[in-house]
């Protein structure tokens, strides 16, 4: 059954318009009654927005009234807490090649090890964003728009920049 509906969301409840547009309301609730049986959780009022990639979805959690904007794309064990915001097209992975043998072409090194990303609760993630694996999103913080984030982030910080660094406190 879950390979029914991952078939069915990819091929047509993806493809639906963005909650702003026409019939966006009903488009919203299609998609949040086909991720709520995909994701290992997901809570109330959650807001997945059309063309995002997650895989098959299994290792995501996401808290209550959190938004995934569109044309994201979450590879692996994603834990997110309550009240997230993310912007279009944030690109979230939890594993890189690996590349520590030079006489070996990368390709054909295989992957490191996975690493959890967890974003906690009340985080705004500016569009294009990047979060690379096994980092830590502290609660109320904000990831500048393009910005790509390498290592932790401490709670109610405002981060910018390639890779991304501490610009201003919340607090």
């Amino acid at each position: 059954m879950r390979k029914i509906r991952l078939f069915i969301y990819y091929l047509i409840i993806n493809k639906l318009p963005k909650s702003t547009r026409f019939a966006g309301e009903i488009s919203k609730n299609l998609r949040y009654k086909f991720v709520k049986k995909l994701f290992k959780k997901c809570g109330r009022n959650v807001n997945i927005e059309n063309r995002c990639w997650f895989g098959t979805g299994e290792q995501i959690e996401i808290g209550d009234f959190s938004g995934i904007g569109s044309k994201c794309q979450i590879y692996g064990s994603v834990k997110m807490g309550k009240y997230i915001m993310m912007g279009p097209e944030v690109l979230i992975i939890t594993r890189n090649h690996n590349f520590a043998n030079t006489s070996v072409p990368m390709v054909k090194q295989g992957y490191q090890e996975t690493k959890q990303v967890v974003i906690e609760d009340d985080v705004w993630i500016g569009a294009r964003s990047v979060i690379l694996p096994g980092v830590k999103i502290g609660t109320g913080s904000i990831i500048a728009v393009g910005s790509v984030v390498t290592k932790d982030v401490e709670p109610f910080s405002i981060v910018a920049g390639v890779p991304a660094k501490l610009v201003n406190k919340r607090k």
